[in-house]
């Protein structure tokens, strides 16, 4: 009697751990990483990449227009163009972060976080 309640008692806590266990579905874990959530993040990376080229590209035209009206003495053009590299400079660093934010987001969706 004892032996039959205790059977009863481990095969029903077995099937309901079983049943409100999370599956691995549920759990948001499609196979080897979100392959398209990882493809995704990868072209992030390169988008940013390139932006961030054209950004330090604009920089470095930026800086040699403000140069060029510092040496020849137009100062209300040296200080549009001061306030252009700024706003470059500005643009540059978001676009680092997001490149930092997205290897990061990459890094967590290879490695199962």
């Amino acid at each position: 009697m004892v032996r039959k309640l205790v059977l009863v008692l481990v095969t029903a806590t077995a099937v309901g751990g079983a049943a409100f266990t999370p599956s691995v579905a549920s759990a948001g874990w499609y196979g080897y990483g979100h392959r398209a959530d990882i493809r995704a993040d990868r072209g992030d990376i390169r988008a940013d990449r390139r932006d961030l080229r054209h950004d330090r590209a604009d920089f470095r035209r930026d800086f040699g227009d403000l140069r060029r009206d510092l040496r020849f003495g137009r100062f209300e053009d040296a200080s549009r163009d001061l306030a252009d590299l700024r706003r470059d400079r500005q643009d540059i660093r978001r676009d680092r972060r997001d490149l930092r934010r997205d290897r990061r987001d990459l890094f967590f969706d290879r490695h199962g976080y």
